[in-house]
């Protein structure tokens, strides 16, 4: 297996705008000039990112791409708006500008839960939740510190794959000194594969790019009949549950939002509820899906460590494990914990990720048997497991 350390912001100087050291360059779309205020006053909190044009509808964005297309990297879509509104825009924004990020901001309801998992299936790179009123946008921390984080991580992930140089302290004016990275200048440590890898259960976490990440996978590994699957990502209530029927569509798998109580089977997904940690308890005998609201772990409800901790104790030392793209650091403790038992640790590679943080956080504490590019995940996976794939 081939093991990557790409740096996570590329210092090239190639060129694909007006000033490709500069901030990035985002457009916000949204039918009220109030909410087009908040979120650009939002946005621009930070010095490296510009707002620089807002537009009220989508055929609006499609026009403002086309005067100015070149300069935009980022927009922040809305769903329901008047004259054409965000899905009926979104694939003619991204024909308009190749290379778009698109992120999709959608009330915290199921049905926009259900219209952001179209969006990403239609090409948008990710999803806001945004809350329901003004009064509780202009208060909500979450939301905006949310909303900035996933530009930026969207930005740079253009940037890398045009070879542009992220924002930088000499080019924002105001820009504190950039963070220093916390994986990049490490090597990755690798541990040997086992000989013979029959795992018994699959797991997978993720974060920030991890809906088209996870798609991905599953498409490509497609329907497993013999062991369970035990998948966390990083999201709130409701959008899970949209989560769990899209990773059905894409595997041919039963899927749904695991239940407290419910016995684990074969051949089956369970998707870590939001604001619920998941976990797995039982023998061989007998399996079962807790769900609890315990405290959450780095910052996080549903996290990734109690989930990896509960089937390091269960499943030891025949569980396959994959870490795909996501912020901070979930799921390094509970890694540590499956290796120590016995269990197989692969990692998305920086190249691929949108944000190399929780696999940049395995791959360099020597937890993982291989790390790779998303496009060999899925393959890698099928192969590991492929005795009683349906």
């Amino acid at each position: 297996m081939t093991a990557f350390s790409a740096a996570s912001g590329a210092s090239a100087s190639g060129s694909s705008g007006a000033t490709p050291a500069g901030p990035y360059r985002v457009m916000v779309v949204d039918d009220s000039a109030v909410i087009r205020g908040l979120l650009t006053r939002a946005l621009e909190s930070d010095p490296t990112i510009k707002v620089v044009t807002t537009v009220g509808n989508g055929q609006l964005a499609i026009d403002a791409l086309a005067r100015a297309g070149s300069d935009i990297e980022v927009a922040v879509l809305d769903i329901e708006m008047p004259v054409m509104d965000g899905i009926t825009a979104l694939p003619k924004m991204l024909q308009a500008k190749p290379g778009l990020a698109v992120i999709m901001a959608s009330t915290l309801t199921l049905k926009g839960a259900s219209v952001s998992m179209k969006a990403m299936s239609l090409g948008a790179a990710d999803y806001v939740p945004k809350p329901t009123t003004t009064g509780a946008i202009s208060a909500a921390t979450d939301f905006k510190s949310d909303l900035v984080e996933k530009v930026k991580s969207w930005g740079a992930a253009g940037r890398r794959k045009r070879g542009v140089a992220a924002p930088s302290p000499n080019a924002v004016a105001a820009a504190p000194e950039a963070p220093k990275r916390l994986y990049g200048s490490q090597p990755i440590q690798l541990r040997q594969m086992p000989p013979i890898l029959k795992p018994e259960c699959l797991a997978i976490g993720s974060s920030t790019g991890g809906p088209q990440a996870l798609f991905k996978v599953f498409q490509s590994v497609g329907k497993i009949s013999h062991l369970p699957v035990f998948v966390t990502q990083h999201m709130p209530a409701t959008f899970t549950t949209i989560l769990a029927e899209h990773l059905a569509q894409a595997s041919g798998m039963p899927a749904a939002e695991a239940k407290d109580g419910e016995p684990v089977v074969p051949g089956r997904i369970y998707v870590a509820p939001g604001d619920f940690h998941m976990i797995v308890e039982g023998n061989a005998a007998q399996r079962v899906v807790r769900l609890n609201k315990n405290p959450p772990e780095n910052f996080c409800r549903p996290a990734v460590d109690p989930m990896l901790r509960s089937i390091a104790k269960v499943y030891g030392n025949k569980t396959l494990f994959v870490m795909l793209t996501g912020m901070g650091q979930d799921g390094l403790k509970g890694a540590a914990e499956l290796t120590n038992a016995g269990g197989t640790v692969i990692a998305q590679d920086e190249q691929s990720s949108v944000v190399w943080g929780m696999p940049g956080a395995v791959a360099t504490a020597g937890l993982c048997s291989a790390v790779m590019p998303l496009t060999e995940i899925g393959p890698f996976v099928k192969k590991a497991i492929g005795r009683g794939m349906a």
